[in-house]
């Protein structure tokens, strides 16, 4: 699947790639929409129907991976209601011994991510994960989110790769259509990013169910 000789760098996605995405759908469809509702005394279906509003709004932009914009805009402490769910964070199977491989080849490894600082910060204390990697990259430090065509070329900037021995793995499909654009050319996605709900059969990419599947 892979040809790891073209491989100079790594990129990993982290919710739905390296980790179960089940923490965040969990805490965004059903943990988050409870507290709004107690805090603001609706219904369940009331608190959903709004913040479906919300969501749609920001879908897409760096805003919907923002837990600063979501605690201004929603007056809750969105860090802490994370961090009250951490016992759902979870590592996909084998993502250590994936890892692992890609230090002994000597690939540059960094972990490429949508999320908030705080909410990687709580993710890689709760995973211990960050010294398998050589940088770790909130795209709020670059100011675009992967999906975003522009944030490719801002990435250049500030972690210099080249396209054409570059690895990126990851669940979101826009992501991977703009990485494709600016000329990535080696792109994986996982076949069941939530471990709770049926794995997808088809994509416009490669599959992979597990990372044994593309061991170096």
């Amino acid at each position: 699947m892979l040809d790891w000789q073209r491989i100079d760098s790594v990129f990993l996605d982290m919710d739905g790639t390296l980790l179960d995405l089940h923490f965040d759908n969990h805490f965004w469809q059903h943990y988050l929409p409870e507290s709004y509702a107690r805090q603001y005394q609706l219904t369940l279906a009331q608190a959903r129907r709004q913040l479906a509003t919300a969501y749609d709004e920001v879908a897409g932009t760096l805003n919907w991976y923002c837990l600063d914009y979501w605690q201004q805009r929603l007056n809750m402490d969105i860090a802490t209601l994370k961090t009250e769910l951490r016992h759902l964070i979870a590592i996909r199977p084998h993502v250590h011994e994936f890892l692992l491989a890609i230090r002994k080849k000597r690939k540059r490894c960094i972990l490429l991510s949508n999320a908030h600082p705080d909410s990687l910060r709580l993710k890689m204390r709760e995973t211990g994960l960050a010294d398998s990697f050589d940088r770790l990259i909130s795209c709020h430090q670059i100011g675009l989110p992967k999906e975003d065509h522009d944030f490719w070329q801002q990435l250049q900037q500030d972690e210099p790769y080249e396209a054409s021995r570059c690895l990126l793995i990851d669940d979101n499909l826009q992501v991977l259509d703009c990485a494709a654009a600016a000329g990535i050319e080696q792109l994986l996605t996982i076949a069941s990013p939530d471990s709770r709900l049926p794995e997808r059969t088809e994509a416009r990419y490669p599959l992979i169910t597990d990372f044994r599947q593309i061991l170096p």
